[in-house]
C-alpha cells in the first residue's frame, strides 16, 4: 500500500469517527495514532465522554469484530480467555475437550475499566496484547490480526480498584487523555444524540488494509537525529543509571522512575503514525514532541516528593520537552 493510498485511508476512517464523535478531533488522532502503529491503548477520562463509543465507532469503520469486557472485581481468567469444556458423546459415549474462545478473541477490544479487576486478571490481556496468542490447558491459541486492545480507566473513582502494573502499563504505546467538550461541541452532542436518528459509521476499511498500512508505518523514515532525539527524551526521564549526573535536577528531584527503551520504541513508531496521518514520507521531530505527552504520561513515576509538591507526570513530560533540546 503506497503513502498515498494510506493516507486516503486514513482521512476517511477520520471522517467516519467525526461523524459519530463529536468535538474529540485531538483524541480520535491518538487513537489512529496506535492504531496504524500495532499497539494499544490505554484511555483515561470521566463517565460518559463517549470512550465505548469512540471504540465501537472505530470498528464499525474498519468492519471489525468487536468486544468489550466490563472488567468487575469477580472476573476471573477464563471469563476472558475462554475456557475448556468437557463434552461427551451420547452415541458413543466418549468424552473430548473443547475450547470455548472468550471475548480476547475479536480484534478490538474495549476493555472497559481495567482497574476495577484483580492483578490476576488484567494479567490475562498481557500474553494477548505482547504475544498475540494465548495460552489454556497448555495449549496456545493464536489471536486473528489485527489485535487493538483499548483500555479504559476512571480517574475520579478509587474505590475498589487495583491499579495497573507498572510493567502492564508499559505495554500500552498511548495513554490517551479525553476531557470535557468545548461549549459549541457539547450543544452539538446535545442536539444530536436527543432524537430519532443515531449516527453510525460506515466500514471504509478492512482488517487487510489496516494490516498493509501497519506495514508501511514501518518503513516511514526516520532520520539520525530524529532517532538521537527520542532516545535523550527517554534517557533524560531515568533519576537512576550510569548517566544520572547528566539528567536535569527535577528529573531526581520528583522522580522514582524514568522509561525504559520500549518508551523510545513507542515514541518512534507514534511519530512515524502521525507522519502518515498527516501524509508525510518522513517522521520529524515535531512528530516526536506531540506524541511524547500519551507516550511518557504513565511510564513515569513519580515519587512522594513529586506528590508533595503537586507534581503529576503530565508536569513532568512538559518540563523534559523544555529541558532536552530537539537539535
Amino acid at each position: 500500500m503506497s503513502l498515498a493510498e494510506t493516507s486516503a485511508l486514513v482521512s476517511a476512517l477520520q471522517k467516519e469517527l467525526r461523524r459519530v464523535i463529536v468535538g474529540q478531533d485531538e483524541v480520535i488522532a491518538e487513537i489512529l495514532t496506535a492504531f496504524l502503529a500495532g499497539g494499544h491503548c490505554l484511555l483515561r477520562g470521566v463517565p460518559g465522554l463517549a470512550k465505548t463509543l469512540l471504540i465501537k465507532t472505530l470498528a464499525q469503520a474498519v468492519h471489525l469484530k468487536f468486544s468489550r469486557i466490563q472488567f468487575t472485581p469477580d472476573l476471573m481468567p477464563s471469563d476472558i480467555i475462554g475456557t475448556e469444556v468437557i463434552e461427551e458423546d451420547r452415541a458413543t459415549g466418549a468424552r473430548n475437550i473443547r475450547f470455548i474462545p472468550g471475548p480476547i478473541f475479536a480484534n478490538i477490544i474495549l476493555a472497559d475499566e481495567i482497574n476495577r479487576t484483580p492483578p490476576k486478571t488484567q494479567a490475562a490481556l498481557l500474553e494477548a496484547m505482547q504475544e498475540y496468542q494465548v495460552t489454556v490447558g497448555g495449549v496456545r491459541h493464536t489471536l486473528e490480526r489485527p489485535l487493538f486492545v483499548l483500555a479504559t480507566q476512571n480517574p475520579i473513582e478509587q474505590e475498589g480498584t487495583y491499579p495497573l502494573p507498572e510493567a502492564q502499563l508499559d505495554r500500552f504505546m498511548l495513554n490517551v487523555v479525553i476531557n470535557y467538550p468545548g461549549a459549541g461541541d457539547e450543544r452539538q452532542i446535545l442536539a444530536q444524540t436527543t432524537t430519532g436518528l443515531e449516527p453510525s459509521a460506515r466500514p471504509v476499511a478492512t482488517g487487510e488494509q489496516i494490516e498493509r498500512a501497519r506495514l508501511l508505518v514501518r518503513e516511514i523514515v526516520a532520520a539520525d537525529n530524529v532517532i538521537d532525539y527520542a532516545a535523550r527524551l527517554v534517557r533524560a526521564s531515568r533519576p537512576t543509571g550510569s548517566e544520572a549526573d547528566q539528567v536535569p535536577e527535577f528529573v531526581k528531584q520528583w522522580l522514582r522512575w524514568g522509561a525504559g527503551p520500549r518508551a523510545g520504541q513507542a515514541l518512534l513508531l507514534a511519530g512515524k503514525a502521525r507522519a502518515v496521518l498527516n501524509g508525510r514520507p518522513a517522521v520529524s521531530l515535531d512528530d516526536i514532541r506531540a506524541v511524547a505527552p500519551p507516550v511518557l504520561r504513565h511510564r513515569l513515576l513519580v515519587n512522594f516528593q513529586a506528590e508533595a509538591d503537586g507534581i503529576d507526570a503530565e508536569t513532568v513530560v512538559t518540563r523534559l520537552l523544555d529541558a532536552v533540546p530537539a537539535r
